[in-house]
């Protein structure tokens, strides 16, 4: 009997052995999600532009062809524009997937707008939403009261799409506006503008949650974090980026301006041309890749290079050079996102091109172009060119006619070839010919008879 109970308590030794090194061996499966399909996360974390609206709408797209169930924008940008802002805002709104926007930072200005658009927000500790005033390039607030009206409008129609107090979108938007909400802690009067931290912002609604990562905010939404796709961007949009970046476009204006004009002046090099050329196209390959330059941004640029070309050889009385510069700068500023950033480009590009086109004209000048316009070498005595107040002392003397004078030809005298005239009458060549008088630049000879 005691020999088996030993039995016994080896083997239930050995049961609790097998369970305990199974509770280690066997991972424990997480509980099921409750919805299914995969997550598509998308970062916002730039300046909103129409770069981002193509990175966006590639996003987009391939969330819906992999039949995801659930978009994640992953929020941190200062704002930018309220167009760009709009056609993403219409992509969210449009989306058959879900879409939650995850506050990582600042949802500021057109930040905001995007926010207000998705079906939830969510925000980690020290972010803020709002600051949603429109200002111009320069950072300067905006004064037209018909765009204000039309913004703010526009951020409480978000605001109200979502069960969100219109309100507050309102005071985001409009630094005039006053906001009394003293129940919920908001209070805003003209002159201040509205931005609200994270636990502001769930106080008062416009945050749902908040997170402390993208894969809790996953969670919240009932998906499994089994299945998270991070969109990247490719090398292209990474090189888009780059290009278009103010320091690099003025750089690219830069070199194209003056890399092409002084193979023009100074050809021969070889290396300016092709570092104009290949700059040129740099630029325009990094707008069109944002997706701010389409095929029309080429076509002018390569119709204003041609103008000017013409130009430099069939004179036009300026007109087509006019066309060309005019085609160029048009390409150029179509090309960029915005008119004033390329403006101040443009204008710093071309003026550093002009100092060093100057500099290597003066130090190539005897290469250039010019010199098939300007007269290189003196003309000397000894080359047959007499004076106009010398030519008095021609007077009298003979020579040959070396072409027939009917009445204008050459004779030649002493050696020397001259155009000469008759009075009127024509005289063969190889016929002696005298010269009677000189008037200016006119030689007048007549026949020399023996």
């Amino acid at each position: 009997m005691s020999r088996l109970k030993r039995v016994h308590k080896w083997a239930a030794a050995i049961v609790f052995m097998l369970i305990t090194m199974g509770m280690y061996l066997v991972p424990v499966q997480p509980a099921a999600a409750a919805n299914e399909g995969s997550v598509y996360v998308i970062p916002v974390k730039q300046q909103i532009e129409r770069g981002l609206t193509s990175f966006m709408e590639r996003g987009f797209k391939e969330a819906e062809e992999m039949s995801a169930g659930l978009i994640v924008l992953e929020i941190d940008t200062p704002g930018g524009r309220v167009d760009s802002a709009g056609e993403i805002a219409t992509l969210i709104k449009n989306s058959p997937v879900p879409v939650v926007a995850y506050v990582t930072g600042d949802a500021a200005s057109a930040g905001a707008y995007i926010a207000l658009n998705a079906n939830k927000i969510a925000m980690s500790s020290g972010s803020m939403i709002g600051a949603a005033a429109m200002v111009d390039g320069r950072g300067n607030p905006i004064e037209d009261a018909k765009l204000i009206s039309w913004w703010k409008t526009t951020m409480a129609s978000a605001a109200e799409s979502s069960g969100r107090n219109a309100n507050i979108a309102k005071g985001m938007a409009d630094i005039n506006e006053t906001v009394e909400m003293p129940e919920i802690g908001i209070t805003k009067q003209p002159g201040q503008i509205i931005s609200l931290t994270a636990d502001e912002a769930l106080k008062t609604g416009y945050a749902d949650i908040i997170a402390g990562s993208t894969n809790e905010v996953i969670a919240w939404m009932d998906y499994s974090n089994q299945d998270v796709f991070h969109m990247q961007p490719t090398f292209s949009e990474k090189l888009a980026s780059f290009l278009t970046h103010p320091g690099v476009m003025t750089l690219l204006l830069f070199l194209g301006i003056a890399g092409v004009i002084i193979e023009v002046i100074v050809p021969g090099f070889g290396v300016p041309g092709i570092l104009g050329v290949a700059s040129f196209i740099l630029y325009f390959f990094g707008n069109y890749v944002a997706g701010f330059a389409g095929w029309e941004t080429w076509l002018l640029f390569i119709i204003g290079l041609v103008m000017l070309a013409i130009e430099l050889f069939v004179p036009s009385f300026g007109i087509l050079g006019i066309i060309g510069a005019i085609s160029l700068i048009a390409g150029v500023v179509r090309a960029a996102y915005s008119t004033s950033h390329v403006a101040l480009s443009l204008g710093i590009a071309s003026a550093s091109a002009l100092v060093a086109i100057i500099v290597v004209a003066l130090v190539f000048k005897e290469r250039g172009v010019w010199r098939r316009f300007i007269l290189s070498e003196s003309l000397t005595r000894e080359q047959g060119y007499i004076p106009i107040e010398d030519r008095d002392v021609l007077i009298g003397l003979t020579g040959v006619a070396l072409t027939p004078l009917r009445p204008s030809g050459t004779m030649e005298l002493e050696g020397r070839r001259l155009d000469v005239v008759t009075l009127g009458g024509f005289i063969d060549s190889g016929k002696p010919v005298r010269v009677i008088k000189t008037d200016g630049t006119r030689i007048v000879v007549e026949e020399e008879i023996g």
